[in-house]
């Protein structure tokens, strides 16, 4: 694993599991974001807030429940856990439930906040010197460019 993958730190909305989740796609880019945390090539970070979400939302939209208690496990296992201790953000969100995630990024030094809720990717600039807030499709961009095999000029 190259050295500029394990800067990678990141936060998944709870609408990017729920996509990976609920995806037919096994090549969507939500399942492949999920495959690239479990093979090791970023950090997920969680806190009890957003494991929480997680469940409530993976739950509220019929996703199978030992589908969604085992991955909420698997989170909790192979993700690090995150103190949030810090709760004073420069900029909040319009939608209380994304403060969670915010707060995690925030605590856990993380480089990425992934989610597609417009209320959240509307705040990137807000802590552009902090962290990223992209869509998935953007911090897939990033972790396969940092996966890139590098090739020799001639």
């Amino acid at each position: 694993m190259a050295d500029s993958m394990l800067a990678y730190r990141a936060v998944l909305e709870s609408n990017v599991l729920v996509a990976a989740q609920r995806s037919a796609d096994p090549h969507g880019p939500n399942r492949e974001l999920v495959e690239r945390w479990k093979s090791s090539e970023f950090t997920f970070l969680f806190s009890p807030d957003t494991l929480l979400e997680y469940a409530e939302k993976l739950f509220a939209l019929s996703v199978n429940r030992e589908d969604a208690v085992e991955f909420i496990a698997l989170i909790s296992a192979l993700g690090e856990a995150v103190e949030v201790e810090f709760f004073h953000l420069p900029h909040y969100p319009a939608d209380a439930d994304d403060i969670a995630f915010l707060l995690c990024a925030w605590n856990g030094f993380a480089s990425h906040l992934a989610s597609y809720d417009r209320d959240l990717l509307d705040l990137s600039s807000a802590y552009e010197g902090h962290f990223k807030i992209c869509s998935p499709p953007e911090f897939l961009a990033a972790l396969r460019s940092a996966s890139a095999p590098d090739v020799p000029e001639s």
